[in-house]
């Protein structure tokens, strides 16, 4: 799914983890022109499938497209929050032919995959026709979804891990991972605290995510530029053994390796830890009166820095069209105002989640949905971000790191062995 380094201009640092967005038409966001939208007297059903979207962002963009496209009506379908769980069910259906969902979400590391497997169904003349200016979009999130020189999917948001603390239990900012175990270990118990730390560590796509982090941080990498396996050096060894060090702390939930987004989202939400490892939308969430109790008093960060700096994964979704959609023109027509100017804003402001579309960042409404979305360093520093391996064969790489680094987590291998396991096996599957 995807070293960042500080972009602050006055404290704000940040980092972008990534997957981007959308469409618009005529040179800016208006995306109101349509391609087909169907009869007049008939209504097209579409189904549009996403991962669990604990914010009202996906509920309200269908709401608002069905009330302006009376011909269009679009059903939700929510799949799982485990994206390795959602990747394995889109696979089995796309490759039975199945045409029961339309317009479905991809991890930012799926395209490539998805394409080559013929699941997707190519853009370009969608985009040519409603002569969409993709120099609108953040260009890393368009690249994304681009492969073979052709455009399989529209950016939707991006994402970055950042930190988030409590502001009544944190005075100062950790700077470095030594320094925020310290202030875990000290902050543990105050405020009702249980814990002083929480992240992601369930071996699924997450725990890459937060490997990725720690690994970068300390100078590791694990394909060079031309696609080669060089995980196997003093970096990436450092940076699985603290990631190893804070895992197996006392100052995390002892069940931390069952832990995704979302249970580390709603332990921090109910005032359980200091501290969190998420990505942007978790600001909105815990700021939210309805769902959080530590509203008003939640604050972010980069992520702490080790030998080579602050690093933070790319990441983010993108949205593309099934192949086998028995209403690929209706299905156009939601996929650009989801990626657009109207979804992008409602994503933004909803659901906290950054747009790649960059108009959007001067919005005033987007740019109070987060101090991240006016703050131009942050828009600036997103290219920055540490991706995650770019390879057809991510899937097998994805599942190499989980093992071995579940493995290591658990003390049944050193971080060492861990790291030559997975040199020895990725090399198998890029040879």
């Amino acid at each position: 799914m995807k070293g960042w380094k500080k972009v602050t201009t006055a404290g704000l640092v940040t980092m972008m983890a990534v997957t981007m967005v959308g469409c618009s038409s005529n040179n800016t966001a208006d995306n109101n022109k349509s391609t087909d939208t169907g009869s007049k007297d008939e209504k097209v059903k579409l189904v549009f499938a996403r991962g669990k979207d604990t914010t009202a962002a996906s509920n309200h963009i269908v709401e608002e497209f069905n009330k302006t496209h009376p011909n269009i009506q679009v059903e939700l379908r929510e799949m799982p929050s485990d994206t390795g769980q959602s990747h394995d069910q889109y696979v089995t259906m796309f490759s039975a032919k199945s045409s029961e969902i339309d317009v479905f979400d991809l991890d930012v590391i799926w395209p490539a995959e998805f394409a080559q497997a013929g699941y997707l169904l190519p853009l370009d003349r969608f985009i040519q026709q409603d002569s969409i200016n993709m120099n609108d979009y953040i260009q890393g999130a368009v690249q994304a979804g681009n492969f073979n020189g052709q455009q399989w999917t529209m950016p939707k948001f991006i994402d970055t891990g950042l930190l988030f603390y409590r502001t009544d239990l944190v005075k100062e900012v950790p700077k470095t991972w030594d320094d925020l175990i310290a202030q875990a270990k000290a902050t543990k118990g105050q405020g009702g605290t249980q814990f002083g730390y929480l992240m992601q560590a369930k071996q699924y796509e997450g725990l890459v995510c937060n490997f990725v982090e720690f690994a970068a941080a300390y100078g590791g990498k694990i394909l060079d530029d031309k696609g080669q396996v060089v995980i196997n050096n003093p970096g990436t060894v450092k940076g699985l053994k603290k990631m190893i060090e804070v895992v197996k702390s006392d100052f995390v939930p002892s069940n931390i390796t069952t832990f995704t987004e979302t249970e580390s989202a709603t332990a921090f939400q109910e005032g359980q830890s200091a501290f969190i490892r998420n990505w942007p939308y978790q600001f909105a969430a815990a700021n939210d009166t309805k769902q959080s109790k530590i509203a008003g008093k939640v604050a972010l960060a980069p992520l702490p820095a080790g030998d080579a700096g602050s690093a933070a994964t790319l990441g983010g979704w993108l949205s593309g069209i099934n192949k086998n959609s028995k209403h690929p023109k209706e299905a156009w027509e939601f996929l650009k105002y989801l990626t657009g100017k109207e979804g992008q804003k409602i994503t933004a402001v909803d659901g906290g989640s950054a747009p790649t579309l960059l108009p959007e960042y001067d919005d005033a409404d987007v740019q109070k949905a987060s101090p991240l979305f006016a703050n131009k360093d942050f828009v600036n520093g997103i290219s920055k971000a540490v991706p995650r391996p770019t390879s057809p064969q991510y899937p097998k790489i994805s599942d190499i790191m989980q093992i071995e680094i579940s493995k290591a987590i658990a003390g049944q291998e050193t971080a060492e062995e861990a790291v030559q396991n997975m040199d020895a096996k990725m090399k198998e599957v890029v040879k």
